[in-house]
This record gives structure tokens, C-alpha cells and sequence, in this order.
């Protein structure tokens, strides 16, 4: 039977260690502060915004957040990001995904000041990931980078088989896992014999949205496996995109949903918020 990650606990502890440096800065004169800007009303966005505000004020984080209207103007999302980009008291800018179709998200990213890219999606900090550089890293590669490192479990040599490839999780996860040294595939909707893939993998990641899509037969015995999938099934229950019951049965390590990935994806934002805080008044 696998070891269960758990990201709760993880999560707990990095934003214990947060709440230490935040009282730092404050002592400093220092108050770190980030907003969040949520256009529409997706239910799923508005419990992620919630989950944010309250794991900021566990660690002492300011926090504003502006709702705009569904049917607002690209020109009217980019004047409030340029009016955050000036105001000397954010440290950091946080635009919720997804966002209306008719507005362009990457114009929005690429408008954020790099250093107020608490997301890690501005293509300049997306470009310092690929080159190794110190960079923020987009929150959910990090809390995962982060789990590994608590539970001492290596990726150096390691065969890492990543299933997706969003700007957001699979390709930073990627390069996150090439920094550290690991032999990456990355498979996706088009690749063939996915089962050639995963099961010859040291390491797999799956981050695609389909419930249970990871089944027991796709794993190697003692494989390390990391969930990041967020399904909600016709019973309301929510459920990853590994079939957990019967991979756990032979993987060595895996983590469980909800209670996983999740929680260390809003740990790590909090992380890069703090980061941020710390160089704009160092500069």
C-alpha cells in the first residue's frame, strides 16, 4: 500500500513558517499585500478567491480583491492591473483563470509588473523557470516541487511521465522536474500508447480534469504518483484524476484528493507573495 502524501499537513507547516517571515517584514515596517482580481462570477473561481483570503489572513497577508463585471472591456481589466502595477503598497497581482472568452488572458499576464507575478505567468518569469533561474513559479509546479522535498522523495535520474500540458501545471511541472534533474516525457490528448509511457515511469503526474483516468494497469509497482485533478462526479463528490482505491494499492507514494496538491498550491502563493514583498523593498 502506498504512503499518502498529505498536502494539508504540508501546507500547514510551510504556512506556519510564512507567518514567522510576514511578522519579520512587519517589525520591518513592511505590510505584504496582494490583490486578486476575479472577472465574472464562476462559482469554482469565487471558492478558490475564498480560499485564498483566508489562508492570507491565517498568515497575515493583506488582501484586496476586485470583482468586475463579466461583460467588462479588455481595456477596462488592463487600466485596473496598470493602476495595481503602480501602487506602492501591493506586492503582489493575482488575475483568477479562467476568465471570459472575450478577453485576451495573455495580454492581461504579460501586463502584470514581473515582480507582482505571484502566479509565475508572465512570460518573462516563465522564460527565468526554463533557463534555472530565480524566478516565482507558478503555485501548483512549486506545491508539488515542495511535497517531494518534505517527503525526501528525489527526482534525480528519475523516469517522470507528466499526463497534460497547460501553461499553468504541465509544462512549468515539466521544467520545474528538468531543474531537478529528472528524464521528463510529457503526453497529452494526441500522444499514442500512453500506457508505453506511464508504465515505465518512475514518477507520474496527471493534471488533465477526467475523473479516475489513471488506472492500476497504467502503473509501474512503486511508482510515486502526484494527482492534481479537481473532478466533481454526479454525486457531488470530489474525486482526482487517478483512480485512487486501486493505485494506491501499488504505488509507493501518492496523493490523495482533496487533501493534496490543493492545499499546497495556495501555501506556495502565499510563499511567492512574501517573496515579492521582500524584493520590491529590498530594491
Amino acid at each position: 500500500m502506498a504512503k499518502i502524501i498529505d498536502g494539508k499537513e504540508v501546507a500547514k507547516k510551510t504556512r506556519e513558517k510564512l507567518k514567522k517571515q510576514c511578522e519579520e517584514l512587519k517589525k520591518q515596517g513592511i505590510e505584504p499585500k496582494f490583490a486578486v482580481i476575479l472577472v465574472g462570477d464562476n462559482p469554482a473561481s469565487k471558492v478558490y478567491v475564498k480560499n485564498k483570503s483566508k489562508a492570507a489572513q491565517e498568515v497575515g497577508i493583506l488582501f484586496e480583491e476586485y470583482t468586475l463585471d463579466a461583460n467588462i472591456e479588455q481595456k477596462e481589466l488592463i487600466q485596473l492591473i496598470q493602476e495595481l502595477n503602480h501602487r506602492k503598497d501591493i506586492h503582489g497581482i493575482l488575475l483568477q483563470s479562467p476568465i471570459p472568452n472575450h478577453l485576451d488572458i495573455n495580454e492581461a499576464f504579460r501586463t502584470i509588473a514581473v515582480e507582482k507575478d505571484i502566479d509565475g505567468f508572465h512570460p518573462t518569469n516563465v522564460g527565468k523557470l526554463a533557463l534555472g533561474q530565480d524566478t516565482f513559479v507558478s503555485c501548483t509546479p512549486y506545491g508539488i516541487m515542495k511535497m517531494l522535498e518534505e517527503y525526501q522523495i528525489s527526482l534525480e535520474g528519475k523516469n517522470v511521465v507528466i499526463i497534460g500540458r497547460s501553461n499553468i501545471v504541465g509544462k512549468p511541472l515539466c521544467q520545474c522536474c528538468l531543474n531537478k534533474n529528472a528524464t521528463v516525457t510529457i503526453c497529452h490528448s494526441k500522444t499514442k500508447e500512453l500506457v508505453n509511457h506511464t508504465k515505465k515511469a518512475d514518477v507520474i503526474m496527471v493534471a488533465i480534469g477526467k475523473p479516475k483516468f489513471l488506472t492500476k494497469d497504467m502503473v509501474k509497482e512503486g511508482a510515486v504518483v502526484i494527482d492534481v485533478g479537481i473532478n466533481r462526479t454526479e454525486e457531488g463528490k470530489l474525486v482526482g484524476d487517478v483512480d485512487f482505491e486501486e493505485v494506491e494499492k501499488i504505488a509507493s507514494y501518492i496523493t490523495p484528493v482533496p487533501g493534496g496538491v490543493g492545499p499546497m498550491t495556495i501555501a506556495m502563493l502565499m510563499n511567492n507573495v512574501i517573496k515579492a514583498a521582500k524584493q520590491i523593498n529590498h530594491k
